[in-house]
């Protein structure tokens, strides 16, 4: 069975997010959507509430399961649930600078891989953070999120 993780703290999940996940549960048997808590961040919503937005944007689809990833290093998550790799969607290539250190460690530590997706360039300028500041703002977010996230933040 070929088993991906593809992290992050999806405060809020939104339509960036489940493009990649969806295009991962087609070229892997098991994508884990592993919802992480960074205590450097603020977040919206707690790590629960997370979860279950996520669930809740992914229900109905096989192949997919949604876990909080838990303390420590994800490098060490990934290896405990015997998965072949780290899934990463990228936007730009701001992301892949962020991203390739992290990748390089990952693969230092413990030997796993970070697979990358480019994101479909409809979600390009998406972040989780613009979501969350337009939506303050009374702004119309809807093309952008699932419902399970619309009606936690009217």
């Amino acid at each position: 069975m070929r088993r991906v993780v593809c992290p992050g703290s999806f405060d809020p999940v939104h339509k960036g997010h489940l493009e990649i996940i969806m295009r991962a549960a087609v070229l892997f048997d098991e994508v884990v959507v592993a919802v992480s808590t960074n205590p450097d961040k603020s977040y919206r919503f707690s790590e629960d509430e997370r979860v279950e937005m996520v669930r809740e944007s992914v229900a109905g689809f096989s192949g997919i399961t949604v876990a909080p990833m838990g303390n420590g290093l994800l490098a060490t998550y990934v290896k405990s649930l015997n998965a072949d790799a780290i899934l990463k969607g990228l936007r730009s290539s701001a992301d892949f600078e962020f991203e390739s250190p992290m990748a390089a460690m990952n693969r230092h530590l413990t030997g796993v891989e970070t697979i990358y997706l480019q994101g479909d360039g409809a979600y390009a300028q998406v972040s989780s953070s613009l979501i969350k500041q337009v939506a303050g703002l009374g702004g119309d977010i809807s093309a952008f999120v699932p419902k399970a996230v619309i009606s936690r933040l009217s």
